[in-house]
C-alpha cells in the first residue's frame, strides 16, 4: 500500500490535487468583505470578464506553441459546444434550482461552472504532460497553474456570489470546477504522447468557450448594473493586471 501511495502516479495526482484546491482561495477576499453593494454587480461581472477573456487568450496562445489548427479547430468546436449547452440550458430554464437562488442566476452560474469545469481538463493534462520530463518541471508548472487558479476562483466568485453564492459556497464551486486537475493529470502522465498531441485542441477548445461566456452573458449583465464606460474601464484594467500576472508566473 506504502509503494502505491509513493508511485509517480500518485505523486502526480496530489500535486494536481493542490492545483485543484487553489482555486478556492480566490473566494477569501469575499469572505472578509460579506456585504457586496448592487452597484459593484457591474463592477464584478466587469472584473470577470477581463479575468476570463485575457485568460482565454493565454489558452489560446499557449495552443499555438503546440499546434496552429489543432488551437483553431479547438476553438470553433468550443464554440459550438457552449451554444449546444447554452440551448439546452434555455430549453428546461426553471427546472434548475440552487438554494436561496433565482432559476436564471442558477442556469447562469451551473453554465459559468460547467465552462470553467472543462477548463480545467486542459489544466490537468498540462500538469500530467509536465511531470514526464521531470519532477523540477512538473513542480514548476504545477506551481504556476495553481497559482493561475487563484485568479480564476476570484473570476467564478465574481460571477456567483452576487447571484446569491455564499462565499464558502462559491469557494467549493470553484474548487470543484477544478477537480478535473488531478483527474487528468494521471492520464496524461502515462499516456503522455497521445495527450500531448491533442492538448493544443483543449488549450483552444476552452479559450473558445469562454470568450463566448464574456461577450453573451458576463459583459451584458454588467452593462445591466453599470455604464458602459465603467464597464469598459473595469474589463480593461482587469486584462491588462491579468496578462501582467500571466507574465510574471510564467
Amino acid at each position: 500500500m506504502s509503494d502505491l501511495l509513493s508511485s509517480p502516479e500518485a505523486q502526480v495526482f496530489y500535486y494536481a490535487m493542490i492545483t485543484a484546491v487553489a482555486t478556492g482561495l480566490g473566494a477569501l477576499p469575499f469572505m472578509i468583505f460579506k456585504n457586496l453593494q448592487h452597484r459593484w454587480v457591474g463592477i464584478s461581472n466587469a472584473i470577470a470578464s477581463g479575468l476570463m477573456l485575457a485568460a482565454s487568450f493565454g489558452l489560446i496562445y499557449e495552443g499555438l506553441n503546440y499546434d496552429l489548427w489543432y488551437t483553431f479547430w479547438g476553438i470553433i468546436i468550443g464554440l459550438l459546444f457552449i451554444i449546444g449547452s447554452q440551448r439546452i440550458l434555455d430549453r428546461y430554464n426553471g427546472q434548475f434550482s440552487i438554494a436561496n437562488i433565482s432559476n436564471a442566476d442558477s442556469t447562469k452560474m451551473l453554465l459559468i461552472v460547467g465552462i470553467m469545469t472543462l477548463h480545467s481538463f486542459t489544466e490537468g493534462v498540462s500538469v500530467g504532460v509536465s511531470f514526464s520530463g521531470g519532477l523540477d518541471l512538473g513542480l514548476f508548472i504545477t506551481t504556476a497553474i495553481a497559482v493561475h487558479n487563484i485568479p480564476e476562483g476570484l473570476a467564478i466568485s465574481l460571477v456567483l456570489i452576487p447571484r446569491g453564492a455564499s462565499p464558502l459556497k462559491a469557494a467549493w464551486w470553484s474548487i470543484f470546477s477544478s477537480l478535473p486537475q488531478p483527474l487528468m493529470a494521471v492520464p496524461a502522465f502515462i499516456f503522455v504522447e497521445i495527450f500531448r498531441q491533442y492538448l493544443p485542441m483543449g488549450l483552444g477548445f476552452a479559450g473558445g468557450a469562454m470568450i463566448w461566456m464574456v461577450f453573451s452573458e458576463l459583459i451584458p449583465d454588467a452593462l445591466e448594473d453599470s455604464n458602459s464606460s465603467t464597464v469598459a474601464t473595469t474589463v480593461t484594467i482587469a486584462v491588462a493586471l491579468m496578462i501582467v500576472f500571466q507574465v510574471l508566473i510564467g
